[in-house]
């Protein structure tokens, strides 16, 4: 295979080879985007038609790529996507970066990755390199990913072809690590694999990049990042309902701890966890483990607690009305603040602030929402929710609660505490306010 190797790492070395990234969301745009920007010619596939069209226009649709870079590619002819995937057959370089949800059983749904991989073998060629980005249970690569190639293409791994594990680590709205910058982990299925891979990343990327002895390594550090999130979110939830009870400001709690300057990483209570990963990753973990008569009882715990907290929000606003205005949840206004599951994004997937607001409607209550970043979005039911157009004095004032659940910098919180009857703030986005008409998670 030392042929096929070294014309690989030629063709990274001049940039004559062409890149190839499947599904293109919040990982693999972005990812996409950096490879033009390297000076590599780079296609892009998706089976959503609205999404490869407006690439192909230079029409932006992720927060954290560049506008002009995005059109700039597009325009020079560095980028461009398409449906049909017998373009593979031109390609030198395959990311697949396709979703890996959960089904109904909370059990890992790698239906996108399989049929990712079907698609690819029926085109791939000699010498390709072929890179799984979706997080996933440690061994889908090697167990899923690499007989599919095989079987689909007549061609065996490890002499006509590379193939690895190389996790994505994007953080949607990070200010200071992108794509361009993020250390890349890479873990291929024999030396070779990883590294044309490594050489790969190293010529689009700038972050460091740190290669493991197998896909399997890759996959399962991935997970640990996230189980580890997780967990101490997990804890730190905990930790609020005890102080709650005991009349104590877990956010100062927390200030003070991180003032350890060892041992110790501060995480911030909040109303639930959101976002592609945390929520999902350690369900990938703990149905693995049961393949291996293991139950991962912390981690099962940590899920359960985060869980809970939307439901544990929705109690505590039931008890600010009843203690504070001798009101029932049953017909109350409560505004929401904000709906992305973290602040100044628009990315809504499994945010909690949606399960808040089901909540609260089951209880009875009137709610509406304001989110600068999100005009509209999909409720349960398939119908559209919309948000309040400005966020004024009337509307504030007209409201029997405002429930802050995403710290969105946009907004105007000493309006927000001055103008509102009561504010219970699930997000801390109110820091260094005094009020007693003011109440945090």
């Amino acid at each position: 295979m030392s042929k096929i190797r070294e014309e690989l790492l030629e063709k990274i070395e001049n940039k004559t080879a062409v890149l190839g990234v499947i599904g293109l969301g919040y990982v693999g745009l972005p990812l996409a985007v950096e490879k033009a920007k390297a000076g590599f010619r780079t296609v892009g596939f998706d089976v959503q038609g609205k999404k490869v069209d407006m690439v192909n226009k230079g029409e932006n649709y992720i927060g954290d790529v560049v506008d002009e870079e995005l059109s700039d590619f597009v325009q020079r002819g560095l980028l461009s996507a398409t449906k049909d995937f017998s373009f593979v057959k031109d390609l030198d370089f395959i990311a697949i970066c396709v979703p890996t949800p959960l089904d109904v059983y909370q059990q890992p749904d790698i239906s996108f990755v399989r049929k990712s991989a079907e698609d690819v073998s029926k085109y791939l060629k000699k010498g390709t390199l072929v890179v799984l980005e979706s997080t996933t249970y440690p061994g889908t690569t090697e167990e899923l990913l690499l007989p599919v190639l095989e079987r689909g293409s007549g061609l065996t791994c490890g002499e006509d072809f590379f193939l690895a594990f190389s996790p994505e680590r994007v953080d949607p709205g990070n200010k200071l690590f992108k794509t361009k910058n993020t250390p890349k982990v890479v873990g291929g299925v024999n030396e070779e694999s990883t590294e044309v891979a490594a050489a790969l990343y190293r010529k689009v990327l700038e972050g460091e990049v740190f290669t493991v002895s197998s896909p399997k390594i890759a996959e399962m550090e991935k997970i640990l990042e996230n189980t580890y999130r997780n967990v101490n979110i997990a804890l730190v939830n905990e930790f609020t309902m005890l102080a709650e009870k005991m009349g104590i400001n877990m956010w100062e709690v927390v200030d003070a701890a991180k003032t350890k300057p060892y041992g110790f990483q501060a995480f911030y209570p909040g109303p639930g966890v959101g976002g592609h990963c945390i929520p999902l990753d350690p369900f990938y973990l703990t149905w693995k483990a049961r393949e291996y008569d293991m139950h991962m009882s912390l981690v099962e715990a940590a899920g359960t607690v985060n869980d809970a907290m939307p439901f544990y929000v929705v109690h505590r606003v039931m008890k600010i009305l009843s203690r504070r205005f001798k009101k029932s949840l049953n017909g109350a206004k409560i505004l929401l603040l904000g709906v992305a599951y973290k602040r100044d994004i628009d990315d809504l997937r499994d945010s909690p602030a949606l399960l808040i607001f089901d909540a609260l409607e089951k209880e009875g209550a009137l709610v509406e929402y304001y989110d600068p970043f999100n005009p509209t979005f999909v409720r349960m039911d398939g119908n559209i929710q919309r948000s309040i157009g400005k966020l004024t004095s009337s509307v504030l004032n007209n409201v029997d609660l405002v429930l802050i659940t995403t710290d969105h910098s946009t907004v105007d919180y000493e309006m927000v505490l001055r103008e509102s009857p009561f504010v219970f703030d699930t997000k801390n986005a109110t820091k260094g306010f005094i009020s007693d008409t003011l109440e945090l998670l």
